[in-house]
């Protein structure tokens, strides 16, 4: 396909793919007050683009829109090409609910009625 289109029109279709990608992507990093857009979250990092990453190490938190998705320890970063992965070396999912340290009956009462 690099053969028939020209240099430009490749670039063009480069920045629409990334452009699009952005808009329907809501995955985003904090970092204290600060708040970076991600590409991409897998089992061991996170993506983003080259030109918005900052140096990351330490904690951050991941959210989807609004929703808290996980705390991360980061630890290391590699640049490769546009796109610079950054790697955990802790992930803890965020829950919804308070921890249960106990074990519940499967007969327990749901609700208390008057």
């Amino acid at each position: 396909m690099d053969a028939f289109l020209s240099r430009e029109v490749l670039d063009g279709l480069d920045r629409a793919r990334k452009q699009a990608q952005r808009k329907k992507n809501r995955l985003r990093l904090h970092v204290g007050d600060e708040v970076y857009p991600l590409l991409q979250v897998t089992e061991d990092g996170f993506e983003m683009e080259r030109d918005v990453a900052p140096h990351l190490r330490g904690f951050v938190d991941i959210y989807d829109g609004a929703r808290h998705l996980a705390t991360c320890l980061v630890i290391h970063s590699e640049p490769e090409g546009e796109i610079m992965r950054y790697e955990y070396k802790r992930h803890t999912d965020v829950t919804n609910g308070p921890a249960k340290d106990f074990v519940v009956d499967e007969n327990a009462p749901v609700a208390l009625l008057r």
